[in-house]
């Protein structure tokens, strides 16, 4: 009899025990399942986007002097003499110092390799990089620097100044928000759901890379009797904006 009532106060504990990890495990689980629902949020992220067309106001042309004498200090004389009345004729048309850059400058020997090498002369190069944001005067430049002497004539780089980059930057910044708004806007009503919020947002920007023009053959054609023509073309300044809306 003693051993039966034993028997059975061991089943009450055994069943009470039981009961009470299958309330612990519930209970850790809501707990578990209410913390993730309460960190979590219900987002919609978008992408928006705005351009314009805009002409450069900034060009970049490489002008040089280029002489060969019998000796090294006859061709760097020389080609001082050149470069400095093409100088006197860029700073003629407006040009100051600010926006000549000296680029390169050489003096080296030419070999004659005619069976043995030897030294026939010397040839001396003076380059300068000119840069201005008035394009109207861009043939001027390159035909006043040949006429003065110049005989190497690089390649027209037309770019956007960060002046007009920056003017234009917060009106694509408001455009791309917009569309990005606009599209995420026609999602939420899509899917049934409510924008009540901004969660992150981030902006990238930038513009086409630079336009060349080669000008070099232009402007040592002798049949060409009218200035060079150069012409800037466009260049396309985009922004592009990155945003998470919180959505219910």
């Amino acid at each position: 009899m003693v051993q039966e009532n034993s028997n059975n106060k061991l089943l009450y504990v055994v069943f009470a025990l039981s009961i009470a990890l299958v309330i612990m495990a519930a209970a850790l689980f809501v707990g578990t399942n209410t913390s993730v629902q309460g960190v979590s949020e219900n987002t919609i992220q978008m992408n928006g986007y705005a351009e314009q067309k805009v002409v450069p106001d900034t060009a970049t042309i490489s002008i040089g002097v280029v002489i060969e004498a019998d000796t090294s200090t006859a061709a760097s004389a020389k080609n001082a003499d050149v470069m400095t009345a093409v100088l006197e004729e860029l700073k003629g048309l407006g040009l100051e110092d600010k926006d000549i850059r000296t680029s390169y400058v050489s003096v080296y020997p030419v070999y004659n390799y005619d069976g043995v090498r030897t030294i026939e002369g010397y040839s001396a190069s003076n380059t300068v990089e000119v840069t201005t944001t008035d394009l109207d005067l861009l043939s001027d430049i390159v035909d006043r620097a040949t006429a003065a002497g110049a005989n190497q004539i690089g390649s027209v780089s037309f770019s956007v100044s960060d002046k007009m980059q920056k003017e234009l930057r917060e009106e694509l910044i408001t455009e791309a928000v917009a569309d990005a708004s606009s599209k995420a806007m026609m999602l939420a009503d899509s899917l049934g759901v409510k924008i009540i919020g901004v969660q992150t947002s981030s902006i990238s920007d930038g513009f086409s890379p630079r336009f060349y023009y080669d000008v070099a053959e232009a402007a040592f054609d002798e049949k060409v009797e009218s200035s060079t023509p150069i012409m800037p073309g466009e260049s396309t300044i985009s922004m592009s904006v990155h945003v998470t809306y919180l959505i219910k």
